[in-house]
């Protein structure tokens, strides 16, 4: 896959994905998704799951498994995933340069 469409997961959010997958049953992976919706147009998702697809886009790393199906990729393009734990809360963040805007939650963003 050309490096410009890869999609990264800083070490904070590695950390942690590695933390809530050690907590499930093994083969589970944190799938992230791009869908319609949220007040900005686009939203974010993050499920577990134990099912893969044969065009999910794979990281795999130190324990942290993610998955991101092919049309979410489009959207994700040089996104980098990281997991942020300040006063607001704890949450995974998404930095996506393909975003022209986005809510003041973080979850939804538009193109």
């Amino acid at each position: 896959m050309d490096q410009t469409n890869t999609v990264t997961v800083s070490d904070r959010a590695v950390e942690r994905v590695a933390e809530i997958l050690g907590q499930e049953a093994p083969g589970t992976a944190l799938r992230v998704t791009v869908s319609g919706g949220g007040c900005s147009g686009f939203q974010y998702g993050f499920d577990l799951v134990t099912e893969r697809e044969d065009d999910d886009f794979v990281i795999e790393r130190d324990g942290a498994a993610l998955l991101i199906d092919s049309i979410s990729l489009m959207y994700l393009s040089g996104s980098q995933i990281d997991f942020v734990d300040d006063l607001i809360g704890a949450s995974f963040q998404i930095n996506n340069p393909n975003a022209t805007s986005s809510c003041g939650c973080g979850t939804s963003f538009s193109l």
